[in-house]
């Protein structure tokens, strides 16, 4: 039932918070914090207790739990973790826990319906990274946009409801070509084994013509690469970012996105063997754009949060590049950049967020000299800007590092042109340095610098994404079983038909 547990917890903690706002305003928070941090006690302690080679390598599937719902249909309640599920699991509940924490002064009006809405997402992402039944995962899937679009909506800034609609529009529309694809792929299971289900398990080997797997396969990628988000459908992403409030930033940076690359690793790769193959320079191709073009547009912005936005559009290149480079070392690479752009990018939205309640202003061009004035700050993000270049000693080295090495094996062209990304994520990382904290004051700055809870939020952030560039095997060692044997094996030949003339 532990499994069961992880979803309806954050969920009913969610209501429980919503009811009890009636009482005290305060209550709500705390709820929220102890429902977190309860959760994230959960899955560290299980990932304390399988953390050891032998026990990884000896099964896959860590726990399964599985209940009839809907068996006319094939639907059933289906939840199973493994490695890859859990790591996301311990990623999205100490964001989770962060989230909580930087709105805690925030949000001022209406707190019990936004820890409301703040657990109901986060018990939607819970169970996207849990499901293994088709038709759960998109009602999950679903679950995810109602209460983020509330989030933004309601508690984000000037102009909210247009990102509000367009984050709506964007992911509904992706959301129904999966729907559509999952029919599909149901059907054509059942036209070829006379079974209808939505279980992954079964759907697995799925015999289906080469065509047909094609135009399924993209039904999914697309809903996934749009969630990513990938160029050329990143566009809803900064205008989110820029009006969602400092939570909602972080957990659509560090979670939201997530689940388009997990969907990628869990669904399309493992599904649709053939055509991920077959479209694979095509994908690597976006993503050595998206790295570029992500850069380039992130050292164009004026404002910090919106600049923050596009680097997350570079950093997500390099999972669509490495996830299609079909080797074990890419894969890994994949997941530790899944886990450290995570830590890395929800630190820089919190910074931004700190800053603007100190100088109401997310304009570069307004700021400038705050080291003297904060300088505990100016340390911090420090830290998470070296991180977001790729630093050695840090999380994201590790990440990219393995990402290029694994790509070099696939497509050497487009791994040369996301080195130069690298060169690009240079430039402007150092830029959000010399911007606020370096150059020319504007005026006498007399700022608070970190306070106590802040300090509780970073110091966690810092301690993870240090260990993760400097002891990245427990993450490894939990990836190495999820790995489906198509990334391993080589790409499918065809064979070729000799044509010999007639006497």
């Amino acid at each position: 039932m532990i499994l069961f547990l992880f979803i309806l917890i954050p969920i009913a903690g969610g209501l429980l918070a919503w009811i009890t706002a009636a009482w005290n305003k305060a209550l709500p928070r705390w709820i929220a914090l102890l429902v977190m941090l309860f959760e994230l006690a959960l899955a560290a302690t299980l990932w304390w207790q399988l953390d050891d080679v032998t026990r990884w390598s000896s099964d896959q599937w860590i726990d399964t739990f599985q209940r009839p719902w809907m068996p006319r249909f094939g639907i059933s309640f289906s939840l199973a973790m493994d490695g890859l599920s859990l790591l996301m699991l311990v990623l999205t509940f100490f964001l989770g826990t962060l989230s909580v924490l930087v709105s805690w002064n925030e949000i001022k009006e209406r707190s019990g319906f936004f820890h409301f809405n703040l657990l109901f997402v986060l018990g939607g992402i819970t169970g996207v990274f849990l499901t293994m039944d088709l038709f759960l995962f998109y009602f999950f899937w679903e679950v995810m946009l109602i209460p983020m679009y509330f989030l933004i909506g309601i508690w984000g800034h000037a102009n909210r409801t247009y990102a509000a609609f367009k984050f709506f529009i964007f992911t509904q529309a992706g959301g129904l070509l999966m729907l559509l694809a999952i029919l599909g792929l149901y059907f054509v299971h059942a036209h070829s084994t006379g079974v209808f289900t939505f279980s992954y398990f079964e759907l697995l080997d799925t015999p289906m013509e080469q065509h047909a797997g094609r135009w399924l396969m993209l039904g999914f990628l697309i809903a996934f690469i749009v969630k990513l988000p990938a160029f050329p459908f990143h566009t809803w992403l900064p205008d989110a970012h820029t009006e969602a409030p400092t939570a909602g930033s972080v957990i659509l940076a560090g979670l939201l996105l997530k689940t388009g690359a997990y969907g990628i690793l869990r669904f399309v790769i493992p599904l649709f063997p053939e055509a991920s193959h077959f479209f694979a320079p095509w994908i690597m191709l976006l993503g050595a754009i998206g790295i570029l073009y992500g850069g380039k547009l992130a050292y164009a912005q004026t404002d910090l949060k919106r600049l923050v936005a596009y680097t997350s559009v570079s950093h997500m290149g390099f999972v669509l590049l490495g996830a299609f480079a079909f080797n074990a070392l890419a894969w890994q690479g994949v997941v530790m950049q899944m886990i450290t752009h995570g830590i890395s990018t929800g630190a820089l939205f919190m910074i931004a967020g700190s800053l603007y309640e100190r100088l109401h202003t997310r304009e570069l061009g307004k700021m400038g000299g705050l080291w003297p004035a904060i300088p505990r700050m100016g340390v911090v993000s420090m830290v998470f800007v070296m991180a977001s270049l790729g630093l050695p000693g840090l999380g994201n080295f590790i990440a990219e590092f393995l990402i290029l090495a694994g790509s070099w094996q696939a497509q050497p062209l487009l791994t040369i042109a996301a080195t130069i990304g690298l060169v690009v994520a240079t430039i402007y990382s150092l830029r959000i340095m010399q911007k606020i904290f370096f150059g020319t004051s504007q005026r006498e700055y007399k700022l608070p610098d970190l306070s106590l809870r802040e300090s509780l939020m970073m110091a966690p952030l810092v301690i993870v994404i240090i260990w993760l560039g400097l002891y990245p095997q427990p993450v490894i060692n939990a990836v190495k079983p999820t790995i489906p044997a198509v990334v391993q094996a080589p790409p499918p030949q065809t064979v070729p038909i000799a044509i010999h003339p007639t006497k």
